[in-house]
């Protein structure tokens, strides 16, 4: 059944570490000239992949069993004060992924909430201590309009990620 109102039920939130995947990179890359939903990824390209990893101004920013559980406790508790229901969240050693139920028609707010919050969790438990943010610039707001598309991005988060995360530090 479709959700006739101009809000979304959801929206379905995914961000990535800084530096893990670059412009260039063999799974292909979104670029701001082709980032429309459903849009072909630039092809690989060794050579743009040398150049963004030249120019990085940082090392790639991984999550460990102490950062991840840093930032699964900011995004609790950004929809817990926000009073957004969390449907599910799942973070990985280079990404998040959440699906909220925000009442936001502005899934860039609610993305940069979590991100945010999840930086000065972070700082807080001692697991980051540089000055710039450990994200990426952007990120994927994708809202969710009826209760199908919640049930199959509540699974995709919870069930279609990859196996359980080790404890390395």
């Amino acid at each position: 059944m479709w959700n006739d109102t101009d809000t979304p039920l959801a929206v379905l939130i995914t961000f990535r570490c800084r530096g893990t995947w670059l412009h260039g990179d063999e799974r292909g890359s979104v670029d701001r000239r082709n980032n429309q939903f459903g849009a072909p990824r630039l092809p690989e390209n060794p050579r743009l992949h040398r150049y963004e990893s030249k120019i990085a101004r940082t090392d790639p920013v991984y999550l460990d069993a102490a950062r991840r559980a840093s930032v699964i406790r900011a995004i609790k508790e950004t929809c817990e004060i926000r009073e957004w229901p969390l449907l599910a969240c799942n973070v990985r050693t280079n990404h998040v992924h959440a699906v909220i139920n925000s009442g936001e028609t502005n899934g860039g707010k609610v993305m940069h909430a979590l991100k945010s919050n999840a930086t000065r969790c972070m700082r807080a438990d001692n697991n980051w201590a540089e000055d710039f943010s450990p994200w990426a610039d952007g990120g994927s707001k994708r809202y969710l309009w009826n209760e199908n598309s919640v049930t199959q991005a509540v699974d995709y988060v919870l069930h279609r990620q990859g196996g359980e995360l080790p404890e390395f530090e």
